[in-house]
């Protein structure tokens, strides 16, 4: 049973007393961890554009998809090391907890250097594949080009704050967000418009701030007194360990690049009605970013809520996380989305003045945002079978059920009826499918996982 007690104020005990509480405790940080990045990621683009040009802007923008092809499969890594942290956290087991975070750590290091390496060989090769316009694609290079430079101190930060994340901490991942963010806005206002170094000096800035970040979470857990502590001196790769991170890590990142895949067939589609439909999709598609951010947060919680209590063997009150992160997910959903839709037109002049442009905007709105309380039901069945170790069938149902019906959705019927109205009803469609075959996949898979806890409960 869970022999590690609580260390400081900043864990959350996830195996006993109130869940919903610290779910909410839990989510809140991380909501605003992803709402500030996506703002963070803003402040980038506006300072570029205003103050370097067109192209400069353009430059930036154009490597935005390729940047997240290249890293959503490490990314997606570290939820399993979330995952397997946060099981060995719960249980006590602190040999294996040490022995976990160091392969995460030293994995963390070992792929942000291939990434570095990727980014500065590769780069205008993808940049030429992508059909990158030659007025831009020497600043694009060049932007990459040191993006990627920072790749190590990414990983880093991602895989230190995933540990933290497994032992309930929240909130100072937050905190070095924050600082870093600040650290980041400041460096591209001197930077760009001091020194203007134009794509340069917003590289170098996130570049910058992703080294603060990374060292501020390093520093983090090299102080703790838990079993989560750091010494660089252990840094080893397990391979029992590394394996079990894969087991539930790839399958996520592999969803989120084959995802990420089927957007940008949904944005061809778009793009073929013309810059006005483009505009409100980029705007819309910026308001629905931080709809995303604030669920996300709650599957994350679920995700590592789960796992701790798997850990333990607590598999009623792991029922009792999902159905709490069904409630929370829906409600928050609910406000934000049907708040984003209500104010929608206000949201969209922040981005242009253009009655068109807001006009479709808001019918992508209509379709995208009242509903998104179903992408969290999606999202929150799978995270709760990661929690439980599995991940390969979940991902397989996401991308048969989003990633085919979206397919099928743009190549079947889109072309007989070319609407926007019908191109984005498919969101909707493809998250209700989706659910029903991760509630199956769920029924079936939880009476499996669970034979052997209820049998472990039984002994005691």
């Amino acid at each position: 049973m869970h022999s590690e007690k609580k260390k400081n104020r900043f864990e959350i005990d996830m195996c006993n007393g109130s869940i919903m509480n610290k779910l909410i405790s839990f989510s809140i940080p991380l909501m605003i961890s992803g709402i500030l990045q996506l703002a963070f990621n803003a402040v980038d683009i506006v300072v570029v554009g205003r103050f370097s040009g067109s192209e400069s802007l353009a430059a930036v923008g154009s490597t935005t998809a390729l940047i997240n092809v290249f890293t959503n499969l490490f990314i997606g890594i570290s939820l399993g090391a979330n995952v397997l942290a946060a099981r060995f956290y719960a249980a006590g087991r602190e040999k294996e907890m040490s022995e976990t975070v160091h392969t995460a750590i030293t994995f963390a290091i070992i792929s942000g250097v291939v990434m570095a390496l990727v980014g500065l060989f590769f780069s205008r090769g993808a940049l030429e594949l992508m059909g990158t316009p030659d007025n831009v694609i020497n600043l694009s290079t060049l932007y990459m080009k040191i993006y990627f430079l920072g790749m190590p101190f990414f990983m880093l930060y991602n895989y230190g704050a995933a540990i933290l994340r497994a032992v309930g901490d929240t909130k100072r991942p937050l905190l070095f967000l924050i600082v870093a963010g600040v650290i980041n806005a400041c460096l591209n206002l001197l930077l760009v418009i001091a020194f203007h170094l134009g794509v340069a000096g917003v590289a170098i800035a996130t570049v910058t701030a992703q080294f603060v970040s990374c060292v501020l979470v390093l520093r983090c857990l090299y102080k703790s007194d838990s079993s989560y502590q750091l010494r660089f001196s252990k840094l080893m790769i397990k391979k029992i360990y590394l394996g079990q991170i894969f087991q539930v890590g790839i399958p996520a990142g592999i969803q989120s690049t084959v995802i990420n895949f089927s957007n940008v067939l949904l944005q061809s589609s778009v793009n073929s009605f013309g810059s006005v439909a483009m505009a409100g999709y980029t705007a819309a598609n910026n308001i629905f970013g931080f709809l995303y951010a604030s669920i996300n947060a709650v599957t994350q919680a679920c995700m590592s809520f789960t796992s701790q209590n798997y850990g333990v063997g607590k598999w009623k009150r792991m029922d009792r996380v999902l159905v709490d992160c069904l409630i929370l997910s829906t409600t928050i959903a609910l406000i934000l989305g049907g708040g984003a839709y209500l104010f929608g037109p206000e949201l969209l002049k922040i981005y242009t003045d253009d009655p068109q442009v807001i006009s479709c905007g808001m019918e992508i709105l209509l379709y995208t945002t009242v509903t998104y309380f179903l992408c969290g039901w999606m999202d929150l069945f799978p995270g709760s079978l990661r929690g439980m170790g599995k991940s390969i069938v979940p991902m397989l149902l996401s991308v048969i059920g989003t990633v085919g019906t979206r397919i099928v959705w743009i190549f079947g019927i889109f072309p007989r009826f070319r609407s926007l109205k019908i191109l984005f009803i498919s969101y909707p469609v493809s998250w209700i499918i989706t659910i029903i075959l991760q509630v199956i996949c769920f029924i079936f898979v939880r009476r499996i996982v669970y034979a052997p806890l209820k049998k472990r409960e039984a002994a005691i």
